[in-house]
């Protein structure tokens, strides 16, 4: 079967898109609740260090979790437009399926960011969750944040998937990373590395502060992680699939080019 035979991969598609909103919904809830004014879980976390730690690894798990689910054996789970990026870079995507997952990605946050709202006075308190730049930092630090840890996290994400003794653990990367790098940066940023993620609740707040860094930032990491892989590709087997779990499952032929 040829490419133009295949069916359009609307479930694929729609899966990328009920990943993503899952992740803004139930990952910025963790936030909420970590942060929010009145919060007993944000009372009973006191020290701020803490709760970034704790808030990363959920946000991290939820992640992991999705990668794991029916959704993720669907569509690979990417739930981030850079990682789709990223995919597509190394030449495991095509121009058309990458555009498809933005699409759904971007779609997804928003509609994952409006069950945000019930939060009400503690969810308006965080701004449901937005990120923008610390007030002793700036718009600059800031971008430098999110470069850094997009970097870590496409470069660690392809270091998984390059090597078979790691490839099936992938997603239990994401929740020590997170933790570390949302214990680390989140003050400097908010340590978003997901335009997607940053998008739905700048949608619902109305917060739109250096908006542009959240695009900026993890597009610059991400060129930089690939960059880094293709350097060093020549000692490291290639990436079989764009999908972060359930490798063997290709519907429609989409990971497979």
């Amino acid at each position: 079967m040829n490419f133009i035979e295949r069916p359009f991969p609307w479930k694929l598609f729609g899966a990328e898109l009920v990943g993503t909103a899952l992740l803004v919904s139930v990952g910025l809830s963790i936030v909420i609740l970590d942060f929010g004014q009145g919060s007993p879980v944000a009372r009973l976390l006191s020290d701020e260090a803490l709760q970034r730690l704790v808030t990363g690894f959920f946000f991290g798990t939820t992640g992991a979790l999705i990668a794991l689910s029916p959704l993720g054996k669907e569509s690979g789970a990417h739930i981030n437009p850079v990682v789709t990026l990223g995919f597509w870079l190394m030449g495991r995507l095509k121009p058309g399926h990458a555009a498809g997952y933005v699409v759904a990605q971007l779609v997804g946050a928003v509609l994952g960011a409006l069950p945000l709202l019930a939060w009400g006075v503690m969810g308006r308190s965080v701004g449901y969750g937005t990120t923008v730049p610390g007030n002793a930092y700036g718009a600059g630090r800031a971008l430098l944040g999110e470069a850094v840890t997009t970097f870590a996290l496409i470069f660690g994400l392809f270091f998984f998937l390059r090597h078979r003794s790691l490839k099936s653990f992938t997603p239990a990367l994401f929740p020590p990373l997170y933790a570390i790098m949302v214990w680390l940066e989140a003050g400097v940023s908010g340590t978003s590395t997901n335009p997607a993620r940053s998008l739905g609740p700048a949608v619902i707040s109305g917060q739109w502060q250096d908006w542009w860094v959240y695009w900026l930032g993890p597009l610059m990491g991400t060129l930089l992680a690939v960059a880094a892989h293709q350097w060093l590709g020549w000692r490291w087997p290639r990436i079989d699939v764009a999908k972060i779990h359930h490798f063997d499952h290709d519907r429609y032929g989409v990971f497979h080019i």
